[in-house]
């Protein structure tokens, strides 16, 4: 069961799914961009 969050005046559940594709596995996401996104989608844990 999805968390569903309620408030004064609305209801709502976010779900996502994030796939990240990338041909032949090369590594793009490195560095600074890494770090970045790891902040990113840490904080909606």
């Amino acid at each position: 069961m999805a968390d569903v969050k309620h408030g004064r005046g609305y209801v709502c559940s976010i779900q996502y799914h994030i796939v990240w594709c990338v041909k032949y596995r090369h590594k793009v996401l490195l560095g600074d961009i890494d770090k970045k996104r790891k902040e990113i989608l840490n904080c909606y844990r």
